[in-house]
């Protein structure tokens, strides 16, 4: 009997530490803590497992995620994936303490391990701990904006995926079109097409017009199976008269030919002339290349070394949606969405890498970041906050944060010239460290000051214990709140610093076809003179004046 009260105290003991990293959890009482912890069971759900579905009874109990992701999603078939709950995310809250049904559907992206705590203990523990109940409340407001931006950016990938099967298929060309003449050996072919790493061929005559063609499946069946010698020319085995399209026919009459003919590959012609070759894969990728596919993969990705690739392919959806005219609002929304997932899943998989010091700590985005504005080129702009921490502990958090600072630099992300990061010594501090450092900016007013207000002062946490983020932001506002020179200088210091109105500064230019002449974009300028804005976004004519101000009088 002692051996097992033993064997549950120790499990009891492993889980309170476990939360303790996440907030609320940091910031309760041991009490509090401990009196949770013993009411707590584990549940595992397999991938693709239903946990919650939107309507019928309002849920008894309350999840927390311990490992793996749960997605949250609008009811419905093929319902708009609104949020994606990591390790110590709670949910469903709204539902819990309205006392209805989810209105959500809540999956198991992954394999996951929830912590399942009863709907009446739930409610005892708003009542018990007032740090938990603040943070659940804060929680609902949180997760409702969230919510509204996926809903948002999801509402504007759909619009974009409307079109991007009328888009013209030569658009999806990757290289020129590998050919060879009927004439050609089986062996010089295949040589070929193994150096070019393609899966056709295309047999021309010499006017370039598609006489047939050869694919790595023709190989096994016409060539391999069937004995055919190596010698023979290519025209004795392709497939004659090939299914061709114009280079203008939209995507989605590719998809149809493909369909009705059983084809992998669709040679593609302008006036007769071969001009490329697109494959299924290609076709394919466009649906792939979404936002939820990717936060898919970012989520389930277990290896760093697999995230450079999907961080290649965040800049590729934001190249095609910026092709395809989507705003800049949206598109920065986007990205930043983006971003902030595949950050988050650098942290959280450096951080299982190497054991870390018990100390509760959260990674800060900065800047750009930090007001959610990135653009397709970003460097790191980061740092990190820690609640009281030995000297030891501070070299392993920095560490740490060089490690992650160096994962996000493979990523694309490059490394602040400046040394903004959380890497750096001077930016990765305590509680008070941090107070310190903000009340000197706001003391000195000068020059170097107001650059770094600038740029910390639109800190939000990404990772780790929010608490430690909250109270700093609550204590920053508090302190600035009646700094009237400061606020002066840093206005100041916003309107010396007109930014570029145009991808290579000053001008929006644009010129007629044929003519050398440069003229100003007059709907620009004519913005510019009643906007007090002047923001990046202003500038391409995206004015967010419900941000920045109402146009001058």
């Amino acid at each position: 009997m002692a051996t097992t009260d033993s064997f549950a105290n120790s499990m009891q003991l492993a889980t309170l530490e476990e939360l303790r990293v996440h907030a609320p959890f940091s910031s309760m009482t041991q009490a509090d803590l401990a009196w949770l912890v013993e009411r707590l069971s584990l549940v595992y759900f397999s991938q693709e497992m239903t946990l919650l579905d939107a309507g019928g009874t309002a849920p008894d109990c309350l999840f927390i995620v311990r490992q793996g992701v749960i997605e949250a999603e609008a009811p419905g078939q093929g319902g708009t994936r609104l949020l994606q709950l990591s390790a110590g995310e709670l949910f469903p809250l709204g539902a819990l303490l309205a006392g209805r049904a989810v209105a959500n559907r809540y999956v198991a992206a992954s394999d996951s391990f929830c912590y399942r705590l009863a709907g009446a203990d739930f409610h005892a523990l708003l009542e018990r701990s007032r740090t938990f109940s603040d943070f659940c409340t804060r929680r609902i407001a949180s997760l409702l904006e969230h919510s509204q931006r996926a809903v948002q950016s999801e509402y504007a990938l759909a619009q974009d995926d409307e079109s991007r099967f009328s888009r013209p298929i030569r658009s999806l060309i990757q290289r020129p079109p590998l050919t060879a003449g009927p004439a050609t050996p089986l062996a010089d072919a295949l040589a070929a097409m193994d150096a070019a790493q393609v899966g056709s061929i295309v047999v021309c005559d010499d006017a370039v017009r598609p006489l047939g063609i050869l694919t790595l499946k023709d190989v096994l069946k016409r060539v391999t199976l069937a004995g055919v010698s190596l010698d023979t020319p290519i025209a004795a085995v392709m497939s004659a008269a090939p299914a061709t399209l114009a280079g203008t026919a939209p995507v989605a009459e590719a998809l149809l030919l493909m369909a009705r003919h059983a084809i992998h590959h669709v040679p593609l012609v302008d006036g007769g002339r071969l001009i490329g070759v697109v494959s299924e894969k290609d076709v394919f990728a466009l649906r792939r290349l979404s936002m939820q596919g990717i936060s898919g993969a970012i989520a389930r990705a277990e290896d760093p070394a697999s995230l450079p690739a999907l961080a290649q392919s965040i800049g590729t959806l934001a190249r095609n949606l910026l092709a395809q005219g989507m705003d800049a609002e949206n598109l920065t929304a986007i990205l930043s969405g983006l971003n902030d997932r595949l950050t988050q899943r650098v942290l959280e998989l450096e951080s299982r890498a190497a054991p870390l010091p018990d100390v509760p700590w959260c990674w800060l985005a900065l800047g750009s970041e930090g007001r959610m504005e990135q653009t397709l080129a970003t460097d790191q702009d980061n740092a990190l906050i820690y609640r009281h921490a030995t000297e030891t502990e501070r070299a392993a958090l920095l560490a740490f944060a060089e490690r992650v600072n160096q994962r996000l630099a493979a990523c694309g992300f490059p490394l602040c010239k400046g040394g903004i990061m959380a890497g750096n010594p001077a930016w990765c501090l305590s509680v008070e460290d941090w107070r310190a450092t903000f009340a000197n900016w706001i003391h000195r007013g000068d020059a170097p000051a107001l650059l770094h207000a600038s740029i910390f002062f639109d800190f939000r946490p990404l990772y780790g214990t929010r608490e430690l983020s909250d109270g700093l932001r609550a204590w920053l506002n508090a302190s600035i709140r009646d700094q009237r020179l400061f606020l002066r200088h840093m206005a100041q210091n916003a309107l010396a610093h007109r930014p570029p109105l145009g991808l290579v500064r000053d001008f929006v230019l644009s010129s007629d076809s044929g003519n050398e002449a440069h003229t100003l974009d007059r709907q620009t300028q004519r913005h510019h003179a009643v906007c007090r804005c002047r923001t990046d976004i202003c500038a391409i004519r995206r004015c967010r004046r419900n941000r920045h101000g109402s146009p001058a009088a």
